[in-house]
């Protein structure tokens, strides 16, 4: 059924022009094979790890199951902890937490969490709570409106919400009309690839990267061109190559651009997002999407200096008509599971990129829509100080450890991963990433990513693995003995 419907989509869709006549259109073909990824380093054939094989032809978009969620199943499998998957598992702000429970409860907008901007206190939501299930008359409940559909849109007063948060964060100003509710930033992500690109464009990828990015890629006939970050081991950075840029750059309809950057942990800094939105405006029509997820995850420079993530259409507003922002209450509010993302639009783009997420997913949960009222109104200092130290501390003691046995470690300038190379440890020297990755899941306990899952083009990540710093200190401390235990640097 998604098969069809993404077939169907890509070559009927009313909005957009039908392929070029060069491009020949593909039937994608989803190939959930778990058993094939690692089937050399496997043994198991439990239907939870090995799934039939699908046949393929030579040129099916090759969409794959993600490695990064296959890990986490894994390590289910494995009784392994799970440093593999990058979402927290301690729960959102207790007052986020009781605006969805309110929400779905009482099933209507009763003002709740619009009165003097949410200044309820979390104590009246919970009487409003305990009131709503010890409350046995029928006549109350006489309509039910927050758990039906909501506008594909979103919401209004939470479109206006979103637009507020901008305002009061970054100083910058976005009209509701141009902010649309997603499904994630995951769909978000995706409907800017449909809105702005044509099958056979070419989007620009930074590598590593999100396998998301690579993936809807193939979904939608585009081509990726990668542009590989390099290791800077002196200035414990990650850096590209400008000439690599601005080829990759030149004729492209898009730039995907992860910042707070997953998995290196690279912040982009004025300097580098000027010279892309400088080589982007030179363009025709080339546009930038930009996943923000980890904005708030930014760490002090070597000097202390606190980093600052910067929105790309206020610090650069030359470039507000070419970029797109996408984004998400996931990772700060520690809440992956609700799927409720955004996106900032262009005005010229609003319509278009609305009809694509109408017809792609309808809406983002409605429940979720309202109960982010509560998170896009917590405190400033939650954004700006919590979620700045929340990870820290986790980082660099998962970090220190890593070094101890032998990984080479630069630590991130934002978001909560640690891209290693594994090359010093002796216990998995000469391995590829993927048998790495398993011998530390079965072997170890631990469960990471292997490293090539990351690139498209270099074979950069073949000494690599990748940890989520996110979990709870209780789990990053049973890894970390479980890594010391088993794993030694290589004698030199």
């Amino acid at each position: 059924m998604i098969t069809s419907f993404c077939h169907n989509f890509c070559l009927r869709s009313p909005v957009l022009p039908a392929a070029p006549p060069n491009i020949r259109l593909r039937t994608p073909s989803v190939v959930a094979d778990a058993g094939k990824l690692f089937s050399s380093i496997t043994s198991s054939s439990s239907e939870e790890n090995t799934m039939p094989p699908t046949d393929t032809i030579d040129d099916e978009p090759q969409v794959k199951e993600s490695v990064i969620r296959l890990m986490t199943r894994l390590a289910m499998q494995y009784n392994a902890v799970n440093l593999s998957q990058g979402f927290p598992n301690e729960p959102p702000p207790t007052k986020v937490k009781l605006a969805l429970a309110q929400a779905v409860l009482s099933g209507k907008d009763e003002g709740l969490l619009q009165n003097n901007h949410c200044d309820i206190t979390e104590e009246e939501l919970t009487d409003s709570i305990i009131k709503l299930l010890t409350n046995n008359s029928s006549e109350d409940i006489v309509t039910d409106e927050l758990n039906q559909y909501s506008p594909p849109m979103g919401r209004a007063d939470t479109r206006k919400a979103v637009s507020e948060y901008y305002s009061r964060l970054y100083n910058y100003i976005v009209s509701e009309d141009d902010i649309t509710l997603t499904l994630g930033a995951t769909e978000a992500v995706a409907t800017a690839l449909r809105t702005v690109g044509r099958p056979g464009d070419k989007v620009v990828v930074f590598e590593p990267f999100h396998e998301l990015y690579s993936s809807q890629c193939e979904i939608f006939y585009l081509n990726p061109a990668y542009v590989t970050l390099r290791p800077n081991e002196e200035k414990n950075d990650w850096n590209y190559d400008t000439d690599e840029l601005k080829d990759a750059i030149q004729g492209a309809k898009a730039i995907i651009l992860n910042t707070p950057h997953n998995p290196t942990g690279k912040c982009f800094d004025r300097n580098e997002l000027k010279q892309i939105v400088d080589l982007c405006l030179e363009e025709e029509d080339c546009y930038i999407i930009t996943d923000e997820i980890y904005e708030h995850m930014t760490y002090p420079d070597d000097n202390g200096t606190p980093r600052k993530h910067l929105l790309i259409p206020e610090v650069f507003p030359e470039a507000a008509h070419r970029t797109l922002v996408c984004n998400s209450l996931g990772k700060s509010a520690s809440a992956t599971g609700w799927r409720l993302g955004w996106c900032l639009h262009p005005p010229a783009l609003s319509s278009l990129y609305r009809g694509v997420h109408d017809q792609l997913v309808a809406m983002a949960p409605h429940p979720m829509q309202y109960a982010s009222l509560a998170y896009l109104n917590l405190p400033t200092e939650y954004f700006r100080e919590t979620l700045s130290s929340r990870y820290i501390h986790r980082i660099r003691k998962l970090a220190d450890a890593l070094r101890s046995i032998g990984f080479g470690v630069i630590l991130p300038e934002g978001s909560y991963y640690l891209f290693v190379n594994f090359e010093s440890v002796e216990e998995l020297k000469g391995l590829s990433p993927k048998d790495a990755a398993m011998y530390l899941l079965k072997e170890v306990g631990v469960a990471s990513v292997p490293g090539d899952n990351f690139y498209g083009k270099s074979d950069d990540g073949k000494q690599y693995l990748r940890f989520a710093a996110c979990r709870s200190d209780t789990d990053i401390d049973n890894a970390i003995l479980r890594l010391k235990e088993k794993l030694h640097p290589v004698i030199m």
